[in-house]
């Protein structure tokens, strides 16, 4: 299989996403419906997507966790696999995707900047939990995206800029307990994303945990997100107080996930 193909499926599925995103935005500021053309664009672009890495993973035989396009890739699938699933189930959500999709077009940039080499996979990358920490990882950072998508509108709605375009939306404090369920989803996989990746470390170095940068940060992610938890239960926040801390959750996460281990010279270095 050439890389033509994959790149070609992978364009497909980039201009279908963008497609969808522009169809939801453009429906939010119309004040339309397009949620089945935008749930359809969506399922299409990630079977393409799925095609794509599957046949880009068959060439050079291992997994979209080495490179910087690779890892792109492979997460612009994932969190928008979980979006469109919260999508489709929880129609509530659905006017989010004018939020969440700007974020995924910066990713998607991003990505097309990035030089699509074959990377090399390090012999301790050949285990089953490095699989499991990756999936725990992607699940996290899907359910944290929808929650920034809920927490935009929040944040959107209590703006004067939203002009009675979110009025249909249930009201904020429903909007703020659906964002708390996701949030507390995401803790759940980020605590078995960081058990798995300690099983990972001592398969591959011989240690469960050496505070190396990826590591740390990490851990701080997690400490963030339980205070933001706890700030939420224990003080009852306002909703736009939520949003904002949801905000910066998902900021420090991206920043973990997305730069640490690519200015890192630690063995947890994320590009090789």
């Amino acid at each position: 299989m050439t890389a033509g193909y994959e790149l070609q499926a992978l364009w497909a599925a980039l201009v279908l996403y963008v497609i969808a995103g522009s169809v939801a935005i453009f429906g939010v500021v119309l004040r339309r419906k397009p949620e089945r053309a935008v749930l359809a664009l969506l399922f299409l672009g990630l079977a393409l997507h799925t095609a794509s890495i599957a046949m880009r993973w068959e060439r050079i035989g291992h997994g979209p966790y080495i490179t910087m396009f690779e890892i792109l890739s492979s997460n612009i699938w994932s969190l928008l696999l979980v979006y469109t699933l919260a999508y489709w189930r929880i129609p509530a959500i659905r006017p989010t995707a004018a939020a969440v999709m700007p974020i995924m077009f910066v990713m998607m940039g991003w990505m097309l900047m990035s030089n699509p080499y074959d990377g090399h996979a390090p012999s301790t990358y050949h285990t089953i939990w490095l699989f499991i920490h990756i999936g725990f990882a992607k699940v996290f950072m899907g359910t944290v995206l929808v929650a920034v998508g809920i927490s935009a509108i929040i944040l959107l709605r209590q703006s004067r800029y939203h002009g009675g375009r979110f009025t249909r939306l249930p009201d904020d404090k429903r909007l703020d307990e659906l964002s708390f369920r996701f949030m507390a989803i995401g803790l759940i996989f980020e605590s078995l994303m960081l058990i798995a990746g300690a099983i990972w470390a001592q398969d591959a170095w011989g240690r469960y945990w050496n505070w190396d940068p990826l590591e740390t940060w990490s851990f701080l992610t997690w400490l963030f997100l339980i205070f933001s938890l706890h700030l939420r239960v224990a003080y009852k926040t306002t909703p736009r107080t939520s949003a904002l801390l949801v905000m910066a959750v998902f900021i420090l996460a991206f920043l973990t996930f997305f730069g640490v281990p690519f200015i890192s010279e630690s063995p947890h270095k994320g590009a090789v």
